[in-house]
C-alpha cells in the first residue's frame, strides 16, 4: 500500500510582466516531478489542449513549453507550496500550505484566473482566494483521471474559457 509523503513544489511559477492569464493545478504528478515540469505526464492532455487553443505546434521541449506560454500570455503555477500526498492522487491531497498566488498577482497584468479542474479550484477557494480576492473560473481537467472527457471536448471548453482572454 502506499504511503504519505511530504511533497515540496520545486518548480518556479512561469509568468512575465506582459501575462494575462493565470493557469492553476494543484500539485505535480509524480511524472512532473520526475520531468521537472509542468503536466508531464505523457497521458496529460495540458500541452494539447493550449496548442490547439493557440493553432501552434504541440510543445514537446521545456523551453518550447515556456516559450508558447510566454508568447501567449499565459502564466501556470499551482495552488500548493507543499502538502502530504500518496503518488498523484489529488483525493489524498492533506496539510497543504499554500502557494504565494499574490506575489505573481502582483507583478503581472492577469485578468483572469482558470483552475486545472475541480480539485485546484476547491484548493484556490479555500486558500487563496481570501488573500487575493481574485475569483477563479474551473475548467475540466486536462488530467489522464479525468479520461471521460474527451480532447476534442477540453479543447472547446478550453477555448471558450480562455480564448476569449488573450
Amino acid at each position: 500500500m502506499a504511503e504519505y509523503q511530504h511533497i515540496h513544489h520545486t518548480f518556479e511559477p512561469i509568468y512575465n510582466d506582459r501575462s494575462k492569464i493565470l493557469i492553476l493545478g494543484s500539485l505535480p504528478s509524480v511524472k512532473s516531478r520526475e520531468q521537472g515540469f509542468y503536466y508531464g505526464h505523457p497521458q496529460n492532455r495540458f500541452w494539447k489542449v493550449l496548442a490547439g487553443i493557440l493553432d501552434v505546434e504541440v510543445p514537446m521541449t521545456i523551453e518550447e513549453k515556456k516559450s508558447m506560454l510566454l508568447a501567449n500570455h499565459i502564466a501556470i503555477w499551482d495552488v500548493i507550496e507543499s502538502c502530504d500526498i500518496i503518488g498523484s492522487s489529488d483525493s489524498s491531497i492533506r496539510n497543504v500550505v499554500p502557494a504565494d498566488i499574490g506575489t505573481v498577482l502582483e507583478k503581472t497584468d492577469i485578468s483572469a484566473v482558470f483552475a486545472n479542474g475541480k480539485k485546484a479550484e476547491s484548493l484556490y477557494q479555500k486558500y487563496i482566494f481570501p488573500k487575493t480576492k481574485v475569483p477563479v473560473m474551473v475548467l475540466p481537467s486536462t488530467s489522464p483521471a479525468n479520461a471521460a472527457c474527451s480532447l476534442e471536448k477540453l479543447t472547446a471548453v478550453w477555448g471558450e474559457g480562455i480564448g476569449k482572454r488573450l
